[in-house]
Formats: C-alpha cells, structure tokens, sequence
C-alpha cells in the first residue's frame, strides 16, 4: 500500500444499471399499499397499517444488498504509470490547476 498513487479508482455506474432494481422496488411498493387497502376496514386497520410497515421493513434489506452490490462491480481499481496521469484539482478543470502552462 506504500504506492497507492499508482493506482486511480473509477466508477462506470449509470442509471441504467439501477433502473431495473428501482422499477422492481416501486412494484413491491404499490403491490403493499394494494394489500393494505385489501385489508383495509373498520376492523382490520391496524393490519394494514403492519402489512404495509412489514413489506417495506423486509424489502429495505435487499433493496439495499441490491444497490450495493451494483456499485461494488461498476468500480475499477486501474494501475497507473507514476508521472503518465496529470492529477485532477478539485474542478476537475485542469487549466485553472497551472495557468502558466496554458497561457503559452
């Protein structure tokens, strides 16, 4: 670990490797709040009140394994030739980083 600027991390996630997980997440979503008005009456309010509170407290685990995981495949650790990258400022612009050499 002594040569950690060798390396560069880079993440390639987009949105549509979490669109899938997400339109999934919202069906589960709807399909609680269609059991919980199924249930819902005088009598039954408060099963549906815990069926919603259930599914979504069951759901949250896995939705969030889920996005994790995702994130964790879309990042690459890249090896770097010392000198060969120039490092990136903050902005992300490199002429604000050394105006001399971009008067010239």
């Amino acid at each position: 670990m002594k040569n950690i600027q060798n390396y560069r991390l880079r993440c390639t996630l987009t949105f549509g490797d979490i669109y899938g997980q997400i339109i999934v997440w919202l069906i589960v979503i709807f399909l609680s709040l269609a059991s919980a008005l199924a249930l819902w009456s005088s009598a039954r309010q408060i099963f549906a009140l815990a069926t919603v509170g259930l599914i979504l407290v069951l759901s949250l685990p896995f939705l969030l394994f889920a996005f994790v995981t995702t994130l964790l495949n879309n990042i690459e650790v890249l090896a770097v030739e010392p000198g060969t990258e120039p490092q990136p400022s903050a902005t992300g612009n490199q002429s604000l980083q050394n105006p001399a050499e971009s008067a010239g």
